[in-house]
């Protein structure tokens, strides 16, 4: 895909070969548990109320919508680190910003899709990507295939981790933000919400992003470094995240990356007058404390953690085919940085 229309999202390549196997995912909200590693805990002094969180079928703005409306707040003074699932549960940290007066005991709120487990005071508020990352518990079921290519990729995954691409939730509905930030980008739009424009651009960043990773993949770069690689703390290669100033890279490395934004010059040139600046970001996602079970012949139980902007589903993807059940509501990102 180039400068075209963004009509459709490619089929970026997998690093490992596909095991053909097939599997039901979400088709209960306890099939899908996940739980958010907070970057740090409420001191227990300060105008900032941190709840701790469990939803079952809610999604995270709405929440943030009773918490706001129990505690006799605006929207705008609740805080959280990060989107998750509607259809799973999900344990999170929000913040309720109550400087005077006193203290609700917010732990007698009554709701059937969530509950606050417990409170406590912090001095500031959260913010996105205020967490170290999430642990996930993910039930499989209904799977079919060959259970020694799954185990295969299994251990590969765990030992040398997936491709950190953005999930398809970052793009929204059949890819529609990418192409929206195209025309928004080529001035054939124009987006007044900055929520909206926001999203557009986050969009299109991660959309060159995966073009860049996918490349590399494709020339049979996964796991390997390339002369003038930017690495991360870590020791992995990073991609950019696109914006003003040039890449960080050289050699080989810049060659590949210009000649992703070459074929991609409308949404690069646009990023860059946009304000955004040059990030880079971990080519490669590393699941913590990955291990798995089957319960029974057709069900697989596996649990990991990643850090704060990587996909769950990046890791599935490397294992098997998932599908969900057809539901007529649009879901949250997993995770947002």
């Amino acid at each position: 895909m180039t400068d075209a229309l963004y009509t459709t999202l490619p089929q970026w390549p997998h690093a490992y070969p596909a095991s053909g196997a097939r599997a039901t995912l979400k088709r209960l909200n306890e099939d899908f548990i996940v739980t958010e590693l907070p970057l740090q805990l409420p001191s227990g002094a300060g105008e900032h109320l941190w709840l701790d969180v469990e939803k079952n079928g809610a999604n995270t703005a709405f929440v943030a919508q009773q918490l706001a409306a129990a505690a006799g707040v605006e929207e705008r003074d609740v805080g959280y680190a990060g989107l998750k699932d509607r259809y799973a549960i999900t344990r999170q940290w929000f913040s309720i910003y109550l400087p005077k007066g006193e203290t609700p005991d917010l732990t007698q709120l009554q709701h059937p899709e969530f509950k606050v487990l417990g409170q406590s005071r912090h001095v500031k508020k959260l913010r996105p990507g205020d967490l170290l990352g999430n642990r996930f518990r993910i039930v499989l079921r209904d799977v079919t295939g060959d259970r020694d290519a799954i185990e295969a990729n299994l251990k590969a995954v765990a030992s040398h981790g997936v491709p950190n691409y953005f999930g398809a939730q970052r793009f929204g509905h059949d890819g529609g933000n990418v192409e929206q930030g195209r025309a928004m980008l080529a001035r054939e739009i124009r987006v007044r919400n900055p929520k909206k424009k926001g999203i557009y651009l986050s969009a299109v960043r991660s959309f060159v992003f995966n073009e860049v990773l996918a490349l590399r993949i494709q020339q049979g770069l996964w796991g390997k470094t390339l002369p003038g690689d930017v690495m991360d703390e870590a020791g992995q290669p990073t991609g950019p995240l696109w914006g003003r100033g040039r890449v960080t890279t050289t050699d080989q490395a810049q060659a590949l990356e210009n000649g992703v934004a070459e074929r991609h010059a409308v949404l690069c040139d646009g990023m860059e007058h946009a304000g955004l600046d040059q990030e880079r970001r971990s080519l490669v996602a590393s699941p913590g404390e990955m291990a798995w079970e089957w319960p029974h012949a057709d069900q697989l139980v596996i649990t990991f953690s990643l850090p704060a902007g990587n996909y769950a589903t990046s890791v599935l993807g490397e294992i098997l085919c998932t599908t969900e059940p057809d539901r007529h509501a649009e879901d949250e990102a997993v995770v947002v940085e």
